[in-house]
């Protein structure tokens, strides 16, 4: 079985909640970061950065939300067949991880970046349900899981971005969502 390492409050939520939504079983290993688990020699050889996410399954091991996620939909069959929507839904999982994530979370560039990264995401939002569509699929769960701690953690008013706010509202509805960031308020 899958075993998923993360802490409180971690990015671990984001692997837990594809992992529901494809319902692939797993089991989870709550370390204890104000201790340090993640920086004890058992994790730091799954890890050696000592950071969560980070898989093991049988004898492969994988760190990164987002390589996770890559994984985990190519595993399990859930990655299209087109060469070019595969490249569309990896650009979404590291706009997610590298590009989203630290132009709202990093508070000196939030003023700047949030504009420029929410007027798009409006823009496609307001045109169809999820980033690729109609259908959710792991873009939604990297870069949604981004947009839905902005409630959980800053208390941001996104009323500029009303097709934004839906589509966190529509994430925060989904079961699996509910089971895993959704139960962290």
């Amino acid at each position: 079985m899958l075993k998923l390492y993360g802490g409180g409050r971690s990015r671990a939520s984001i692997v837990q909640w594809y992992l529901e939504e494809i319902a692939v079983p797993y089991e989870f290993i709550l370390l204890d970061m104000a201790a340090g688990e993640h920086l004890q020699p058992e994790f730091l050889s799954i890890n050696p950065i000592g950071k969560v996410p980070a898989i093991v399954e049988d004898d492969f091991q994988l760190w990164e939300s987002g390589a996770i996620l890559l994984y985990l939909a190519e595993k399990h069959g859930k990655l299209p067949n087109s060469v070019e929507e595969r490249a569309i839904i990896t650009q979404w999982v590291l706009f997610g991880n590298a590009t989203l994530g630290t132009g709202i979370f990093i508070e000196a560039n939030r003023e700047k970046e949030t504009p420029r990264l929410l007027n798009p995401l409006n823009k496609i939002l307001s045109q169809q349900p999820f980033l690729m569509g109609d259908e959710l699929n792991i873009a939604d769960i990297a870069v949604g899981s981004i947009l839905a701690y902005i409630p959980l953690m800053l208390k941001l008013d996104l009323s500029a971005y009303p097709a934004v706010l839906e589509y966190i509202q529509r994430l925060n509805e989904r079961p699996a969502f509910q089971k895993t960031i959704g139960g962290s308020k």
